[in-house]
């Protein structure tokens, strides 16, 4: 069965087997989600819904936004998300889907965005070595270096330069779900998750389990 789900980072923290080992975890607050429209093939040529997630006022919103809401009879949701699920044609609008949708053991992908670090040099945002910090190499010492030599006299695209660090869309694949809260509909991730403390993050299950 695909499954997914809108969930909200929490943070991290660990957790004791019944042998002693430790396993580090991210605690994601996985829904509740309501399915606010449904996409099918007949319709639309493709099978998906998309859901909402975390309660906002109607004032915080557009009048398109209201609309859309309206002619679902959904409450007004912060966050909106399709996912393309071939299972799709057994849900209906106004369904509601918790984190109780997975199981313990199984294997997710989980996107989200990542923390930005605006603008950052070539060292930070790619790794690169710093110069040689003898005489001769010139006052700056964590720069790039050459960019490009006399033929052809420019620079080549995708070139490890200096600009925007984090802030993007990034996917971890096959993250262990290692327990489930099913009250407060709290997913234990093992392993570090994109983005930071309360940041939106979306899973589903493992496309290469």
């Amino acid at each position: 069965m695909k499954k997914a789900i809108i969930g909200k980072k929490i943070g991290m923290t660990q957790i004791f087997t019944e042998n002693g080992a430790v396993i580090p975890v991210t605690l994601i607050e996985a829904g509740p989600c309501a399915v606010v429209q449904k996409k099918t093939m007949d319709k639309d040529g493709y099978s998906a819904l998309q859901l909402g997630f975390s309660d906002i006022a109607e004032r915080k919103l557009t009048n398109p936004v209201k609309g859309h809401f309206k002619k679902s009879g959904v409450i007004y949701k912060k966050y909106l998300k399709e996912f393309r699920l071939e299972n799709a044609e057994e849900m209906n609008v106004g369904d509601t889907i918790t984190a109780s949708i997975f199981e313990e053991g199984e294997s997710v992908d989980v996107t989200g965005i990542t923390k930005g670090h605006g603008y950052t040099g070539a060292i930070k945002r790619w790794n690169l070595h710093r110069l040689r910090m003898t005489h001769g190499t010139g006052p700056v010492h964590r720069q790039s270096g050459s960019m490009g030599v006399i033929d052809p006299a420019r620079i080549f695209k995708n070139k490890k330069m200096a600009g925007q660090y984090g802030n993007e869309q990034v996917t971890i694949l096959n993250l262990k779900v290692v327990k489930i809260d099913a009250e407060k509909n709290i997913l234990a991730v093992r392993g570090a998750i994109p983005g930071a403390k309360n940041g939106i993050v979306f899973i589903r299950d493992s496309v290469k389990a």
